[in-house]
């Protein structure tokens, strides 16, 4: 009888739970940082890419001229795929998933995007737009998080998992096509961004306040700065970055 009182209780427990409260930020005082990443110095050349292993990779994009590797694309002074998001500042705050999917396409036996942001719990849908059959392999390293290995068939249907931890620049890789990369950031909040090819982020919607900004790229590291962002302020921040040794 114990023992049944005792089921009977967490029951009674679990049903009268009460959902999760969620942090809502004010939108008449929510606060911007929009940003820059430089890159200094002479960038380094890119790798190309041999796809003659597959034929239908070789002729996946349609486009012409070599095809080359992502690790670091710079353009006029400015790097791309920097993910941006807020470290410290948020803490005792518990934001709501996003609902709508980050989406991770493969095409021309690419990643795309190579460098993607997401939040802990929101749906990650994976597309093949490829004549290629690929194999989508993410190795996380925080505990929470699993392992998988998925084969997708030549513009298959879609795939959708999630990931339940915070976690920076976890490797994707295609077990087929040993130049495929990709890198999944995942935050438990919703202020997070990833420069463009200009160099440009921006994030939106912060409640005003101080934090530390990290700024990571896959080779060249991490950086940091502290900001404080009045209401309705939007704040410059800008990283500099070199190749990494």
């Amino acid at each position: 009888m114990a023992a049944c009182n005792s089921k009977s209780g967490e029951q009674a427990k679990s049903a009268g739970a009460a959902p999760p409260e969620y942090t809502t930020v004010d939108p008449a005082t929510a606060a911007t940082v929009h940003g820059t990443i430089k890159f200094n110095g002479k960038s380094p050349a890119p790798r190309e890419i041999d796809m003659s292993s597959d034929p239908a990779c070789q002729f996946a994009e349609n486009s012409p001229g070599p095809k080359v590797s992502v690790q670091y694309v710079v353009n006029n002074g400015m790097l791309a795929n920097v993910y941006v998001y807020i470290k410290e500042g948020l803490e005792g705050k518990n934001f709501a998933p996003l609902q709508a999917p980050a989406v991770l396409d493969q095409k021309g036996c690419r990643y795309h995007p190579h460098v993607l942001g997401m939040m802990a719990g929101q749906p990650l849908r994976i597309l093949n737009s490829d004549p290629a059959t690929h194999n989508v392999h993410p190795s996380p390293k925080v505990d929470g998080n699993h392992e998988w290995n998925v084969s997708q068939m030549p513009k298959g249907d879609p795939v959708e998992k999630t990931f339940t931890q915070p976690e920076i620049m976890m490797p994707v890789q295609c077990n087929q096509h040993n130049w495929m990369k990709a890198y999944i950031n995942v935050s438990r909040t919703p202020f997070f961004a990833v420069s463009d090819e200009a160099g440009n982020f921006e994030i939106k919607g912060l409640p005003p306040g101080e934090y530390t900004v990290a700024a990571v790229h896959e080779n060249a590291g991490e950086q940091t700065q502290r900001i404080t962002v009045g209401p309705s302020e939007t704040k410059q921040v800008e990283f500099v970055f070199g190749q990494s040794h």
